[in-house]
């Protein structure tokens, strides 16, 4: 392993933290097993958040931890994650958003948006932001959406106004650019399921605590705010930080000689459209019909492969998936683990006492607020849900707040709290590095969007979860 993977003198202290916290007495109401493995956990976050080794590598040697230690078992416990039917079906939207790059549908979708909305800086946006919607369902990787298809589209259009990073001429429209872009990605990020890798995690805990989310309501729950949202974020961001450059009649023009030169849609990109329909299909009427949405998502894959859109070298090349599944499976499992052996029923009853009295009116936007703003000591959307998403949901529950109010809500602002640092969340260092946005400036809009997103999911995002009766 390269001296660039390791940290070592952050190692060591993440080694500490969790030797500390193994020897400490442990509670009589507690299974030693139970405290042992919180020990793991709560040194594995604390190694993901100070980036120690990379978070596969983190992940791996806590479960070698857990082995040697018999915290856990190898039948049964220790690798149960890997047979979890969520995480298979983060991998595999993995690869279906492959298809999308590779046919260069993604691309046709975004010029097509530019060419149809981009005569103005403002529609430019808007046409950059329904590029990422249409992109969000079957693309959890917000880092390649954002990253990978988005920004080098926004980059180019920006340098062809002799826009430049670094430079006074990045406000003619780079700057406001791509601080709409990425805070749009936040915000299709929260809009469904498969649109962000640590979404399913929210699943998974709202289902320990009998509450039931599929592809369909969560994506039924997010339709409101969100396109709210999309609405509203990139107007308030042109109004803060107003381009010098207003109209963009040349990025029409673009639009039209890139979509010449791809020429008509391939047969390539009719499949990737025709299965990207199945998807969302079955992913919509899914538990009407009796088809799990993992397994639709392996009928999708096995029909891009069977039709020659992706190769076999395709799946074993995409290492976002593969890491996903070892990290994921490993998280997935000791956090349930921590459910099953009592930890963290045992701490939700510790936290609810100190909310105790309060009516759920009160202490439901004081858990979300500090939920929310707590991820400025987060680089990671992952390590926050893991760390802290379940104990919030068991509070809030055990203080009388709405099952499914509080599942969803700690759902949608597992992404919208991204919208804070540039480097709380995949796509943010991207972006940020770019060099069209200064960093005071990224915080003082991140900050404004902070209020801006939670005043609409909480108010117009709860009335809307009313009227569909979700609570």
């Amino acid at each position: 392993m390269t001296k660039s993977e390791v940290n070592l003198p952050k190692l060591i202290g993440t080694i500490v933290v969790g030797s500390i916290i193994w020897f400490m007495p442990v509670p009589k109401e507690l299974d030693p097993r139970a405290w042992h493995l919180f020990a793991i956990f709560a040194s594995t976050i604390l190694g993901i958040i100070l980036k120690a080794m990379p978070m596969g590598s983190m992940c791996m040697a806590s479960l070698a931890i857990a082995l040697f230690t018999n915290t856990l078992n190898i039948k049964g416990e220790a690798l149960s994650g890997f047979s979890n039917g969520t995480i298979w079906l983060i991998v595999i939207a993995f690869f279906i958003a492959r298809g999308f790059i590779k046919t260069g549908l993604g691309n046709r979708i975004a010029y097509f948006f530019v060419y149809t909305l981009g005569k103005k800086t403002l529609g430019l946006s808007y046409g950059l932001a329904l590029t990422d919607l249409v992109l969000a369902p079957a693309t959890p990787s917000n880092t390649a959406r954002a990253g990978g298809i988005i920004f080098p589209i926004m980059k180019s259009l920006s340098l062809s106004y002799d826009s430049k990073p670094n430079e006074p001429s990045r406000k003619k429209i780079g700057e406001f650019l791509t601080l709409s872009c990425f805070q749009v990605d936040v915000i299709t990020s929260a809009m469904f399921l498969t649109s962000m890798a640590a979404n399913p995690l929210i699943q998974k805990f709202a289902g320990d605590n009998g509450v039931t989310i599929t592809w369909g309501n969560w994506a039924l729950a997010g339709l409101v705010p969100g396109l709210v949202s999309l609405l509203v974020v990139p107007l308030i961001i042109y109004k803060l930080y107003t381009p010098e450059i207003k109209e963009t009649p040349n990025a029409k023009k673009i639009a039209q000689e890139k979509l010449t030169e791809m020429g008509p849609i391939s047969k390539q990109e009719w499949i990737m459209i025709g299965v990207f329909c199945f998807l969302i299909i079955f992913w919509v009427l899914g538990t009407t019909l009796g088809i799990n949405a993992t397994v639709t998502a392996f009928g999708g894959l096995s029909a891009l492969l069977i039709t020659g859109v992706l190769k076999w070298e395709d799946i074993k090349s995409e290492k976002g998936a593969w890491d996903t599944l070892i990290w994921f499976g490993v998280l997935v499992m000791m956090a349930d683990f921590l459910n099953k052996l009592g930890f963290v029923p045992w701490f939700s009853q510790f936290v609810s006492a100190e909310v105790t009295g309060l009516s759920w009116m009160v202490a439901y936007p004081i858990l979300l607020g500090i939920y929310f703003y707590s991820h400025y000591m987060f680089a990671s959307a992952t390590a926050h849900v893991t760390a802290m998403a379940a104990v919030f949901m068991a509070v809030g529950i055990a203080v009388g707040v709405p099952p499914f109010l509080m599942a969803i809500s700690l759902g949608f602002f597992s992404n919208l709290f991204g919208c804070l640092t540039h480097y709380g969340m995949g796509p943010a260092p991207v972006l940020f590095g770019s060099g069209f946005v200064e960093l005071g400036d990224w915080w003082k809009v991140g900050f404004i969007m902070s209020i801006v997103n939670i005043l609409i999911w909480m108010i117009i995002g709860g009335a809307w979860w009313k009227i569909l009766g979700l609570y």
